[in-house]
């Protein structure tokens, strides 16, 4: 194939399973960052694939570095997965948060308008823009309801996508990203702080594991599934939105009890309700409804909740 894809944010979670996807399939993957000599490569050396990208500089924010970018390197495709990833951080760092999500995915959008070019973009967006769900799933056709900065952003570049498709014939598409988790995934998040909290229960180096809210309720898949679907949308011959997700919904309080089951262990004796790690605002419940994508594209997650804590509980032990 000897496609080149460039992947903006290839040192997270999905932009380095992403990259040995796409390696796997043949293509030349260069991968970004701020600054690529001082990035943190460790995910990309966890999975073998360090030596087998290439990484640049590129800030997503800044509208000149994106068309030193992709001016020189006319990729087939670009992956934009920067940007801020936390919905906690998010309320301390709203305009960051704007800025890096919304005002990175205007510059990539802008760029090719400009540059008139063939080259193909995804856009990762989120499940959070939906808001609270109230117990009805959601698809793609159901109205936004963003209840924290973080989903505001991704809602604005969602729409920016949209917009830049239907204006200007770009092909680009949103990938509405519902949570997916991994042994990468760093310790802010709260699956990987409990999977790390358990751990060091079981080895006798604490005695308690502190968390906020535990009835709330999402949809939890495994990443490197889901990095695949980003690859198929941009595969079609007509670019569309799809909502990535497993269509299980499981609540944190569960999602606990199994990592707790991991290490063999009852989770009750341990746990401390924690005030300070409650949100401002927060989603109490979040179901999402996969099928078009399944009946589109021919994907769908297969990983379990329980297999996925699992996974991540035996990886946390290398």
């Amino acid at each position: 194939m000897n496609q080149t894809a460039l992947i903006a944010g290839i040192t997270g979670q999905d932009g380095a399973y992403l990259a040995q996807h796409l390696l796997k399939a043949g293509y030349r993957v260069i991968g970004s960052s701020r600054d690529a000599q001082t990035c943190d490569r460790s995910r990309l050396r966890r999975l073998g694939i360090n030596e087998d990208v290439e990484l640049i500089s590129l800030a997503p924010n800044d509208f000149r570095s994106v068309l030193k970018a992709l001016s020189s390197l006319a990729p087939a495709e670009v992956y934009n997965l920067a940007g801020q990833t936390s919905v906690g951080l998010s309320f301390d760092q709203p305009v960051e948060c704007m800025e890096s999500i919304a005002g990175g995915t205007l510059n990539f959008l802008e760029v090719l308008r400009y540059l008139g070019a063939p080259t193909r973009l995804f856009s990762a967006g989120s499940s959070e823009c939906f808001g609270d769900t109230q117990q009805r799933p959601a698809n793609e056709k159901t109205a936004f309801h963003p209840r924290s900065p973080y989903a505001v952003a991704k809602s604005t570049a969602f729409w920016q996508v949209a917009n830049y498709r239907d204006a200007y014939g770009i092909f680009c598409c949103t990938g509405i990203l519902a949570n997916h988790e991994s042994p990468l995934r760093p310790q802010r998040f709260v699956t990987q702080k409990i999977i790390e909290g358990v751990r060091r229960i079981k080895r006798g180096e604490s005695q308690e594991l502190r968390l906020g809210n535990l009835d709330i309720w999402r949809d939890w898949g495994w990443a490197p599934e889901y990095v695949v679907a980003m690859h198929q949308m941009l595969q079609t011959p007509k670019a569309n939105d799809y909502l990535i997700a497993s269509g299980h919904t499981t609540s944190l309080r569960e999602f606990v009890r199994l990592a707790f089951a991991a290490a063999e262990l009852e989770a009750e004796p341990y746990l401390v309700s924690d005030a300070t790690f409650l949100r401002p605002s927060d989603l109490k419940y979040s179901a999402m409804d996969p099928s078009l994508i399944e009946a589109d594209l021919g994907w769908k997650a297969k990983i379990t909740p329980a297999e996925i804590v699992q996974k991540m509980y035996d990886a946390s032990l290398l």
